[in-house]
């Protein structure tokens, strides 16, 4: 079978074609090829020395920095496994995932280490298998860690590492658990480097690019692209603000020359909301490339995100912790076939659009969206019924609706576990939320299904306005009836406050938690 490089490999093969090339850096320090090469490999062999073994789990838990790149490429050099915690996650949430994963050992960021330390009587974990990420000393009151720095430096001369092959697993990236208990992805090497390659080529990235990183390091989409820009030798900087700054993030393009970013929509508003006079402060020539990922932007945004970034082109990918990118909207698409989520990603294989029984449905209906990618997951960790559901032959699913049109582009409809059946009619919250999300006044909103003595469920709307605006049910309702059949028009509207708005880190409505806020209420 034909050799593909490890994330080990590629920063090991960069370490010698370009050993003084920055590689990457955040705002403390940064690291070339041949220093991340170095470091990694004194990170590696100090986890073995800890007792650790090719397979064993690690899990991390840190805000970004750059210590996530080092880790990551210490683990694939090493064979062991590793588990990103996403850093919002409650106690109890850490606990389940670590608990699940079977870990053996944590490396944990200063602010996390007290978290860490209420748990610790429930985790089978050596009391020498817990490190503190970017100490350099003795952490101060953190008693029974040993400092990151000080691991890497115990570790002495060369290390004897078991072969890694590109079957052996690379991460377990747990979901974000927005329909019920997080699962772990069970990832490879050989999808990281397939996914890697398939990148590189839709989007046209090569080692001359240079890519901030500003989503969570935790979460699948900014290690997915970091993995691209490692194999390719690139550089990537590190965006580790503790909370998003719109102007901080114009200022690192400006300074880093940045050539590409991934962001939410969230994100682009914020930016794009700044004045005129402070966007003017910063030189962003320099973006050629711009993502939207994790949810889909409405027309304006992408007008303000086009006249702004004007040496730019934009996409807009559709894809999962599981599957990896399925489907981009490419940039002379972005108006065209405004709220589609594109066609196939190069390499992704096919899509079919199935029903209840498995039958493909024809264009223009609704079905269950299956893909067939050559760096699709390889199940479910420690879970085998989710993973037979998961799959049908080499197809796989996560349980999004979509339909495609007579182009072949697919539009999204829902999470098959959101649907709303009401009156013996199916609701996809997504439609009511795109209708209720183009009103001028609704800034955010998210749709669930309530329990109803008659219909069985009746559609609920959690509505976000914009600062400064009023508006009532009745004005909702009203501008839903003009586009939507009566029975997919929310019966009841609440009123929220944005930050009141349950979110995961990628900023996805957790649906799950609002029903279950609301069920609760009402039986209450």
């Amino acid at each position: 079978m034909a050799y593909l490089p490890t994330l080990a490999d590629a920063v090991a093969t960069h370490a010698r074609l370009c050993p003084q090339k920055v590689a990457t850096r955040d705002s403390q320090r940064s690291l070339t090829y041949a220093q991340w090469h170095a470091r990694a490999s004194g990170l590696s062999a100090g986890l073995m020395n800890l007792g650790l073994a090719k397979g064993d789990r690690v899990a991390v838990l840190a805000y970004n920095c750059i210590e996530w790149m080092e880790i990551y490429v210490a683990m694939a050099r090493a064979g062991l496994v590793v588990v990103p915690l996403n850093f919002r996650l409650s106690a109890p949430e850490i606990q389940y995932i670590v608990q699940d994963a079977e870990v053996r050992a944590v490396l944990a960021g200063a602010e996390f280490l007290a978290l860490v330390d209420t748990l610790r009587s429930s985790l089978p974990i050596p009391r020498a298998n817990y490190i503190a990420v970017g100490q350099s000393g003795a952490p101060t009151g953190a008693d029974g860690w040993q400092a990151y720095e000080c691991l890497i430096a115990s570790a002495g001369g060369a290390c004897e590492f078991e072969a890694v092959g590109q079957d052996d697993i690379c991460a377990l990236v747990y979901t974000s658990g927005t329909t019920g208990r997080p699962k772990g992805a069970i990832r490879l090497h050989r999808g990281s480097a397939l996914l890697a390659l398939a990148t590189a080529t839709e989007i046209g990235f090569s080692r001359d690019d240079t890519a901030l990183l500003v989503m969570p390091m935790c979460h699948a989409n900014s290690l997915y692209f970091a993995n691209t820009f490692i194999h390719l030798g690139s550089t990537c900087i590190i965006d580790d603000q503790r909370s998003f700054d719109p102007e901080a993030l114009l200022a690192t393009l400006a300074r880093e020359k940045v050539t590409f970013t991934s962001l939410v929509p969230t994100h682009y508003i914020m930016m794009l909301g700044l004045p005129e006079a402070v966007k003017a402060r910063y030189d962003i020539s320099a973006v050629g490339k711009l993502m939207i990922s994790s949810a889909p932007a409405r027309r304006d945004t992408k007008l303000a995100i086009l006249a702004h970034f004007a040496n730019s082109r934009l996409y807009e990918l559709y894809g999962s912790t599981e599957a990896g990118w399925v489907t981009l909207l490419r940039p002379d698409e972005q108006l065209h076939k405004l709220g589609s989520v594109g066609r196939e990603w190069a390499g992704s294989g096919a899509i079919r659009l199935l029903d209840a029984d498995g039958r493909e449905v024809p264009d223009g209906e609704v079905g269950e969206l299956f893909s067939r990618t050559p760096y699709v997951f390889a199940g479910y960790w420690k879970n085998p019924e989710k993973t037979v559901q998961a799959f049908m032959g080499p197809w796989c699913s996560v349980g999004d609706m979509a339909r495609r049109d007579a182009d072949g582009f697919i539009w999204l409809v829902d999470r098959k576990s959101n649907m709303i059946i009401s009156g013996g009619e199916n609701v996809y919250p997504s439609e009511v939320e795109g209708v209720l999300g183009a009103h001028p006044k609704v800034k955010d909103v998210a749709v669930i299904g309530l329990p109803h003595p008659k219909w069985g469920e009746a559609v609920h709307a959690v509505v976000v306005l914009h600062q400064g605006q009023s508006a009532d049910m009745r004005e909702l309702r009203d501008w839903c009836k003009q586009q939507l059949a009566s029975f997919k028009c929310p019966a009841s509207v609440d009123f929220m406050a944005d930050q009141a708005m349950p979110r995961t880190a990628t900023g996805k409505i957790l649906h799950r938690v609002l029903r279950q806020r609301y069920q609760e209420v009402a039986i209450a």
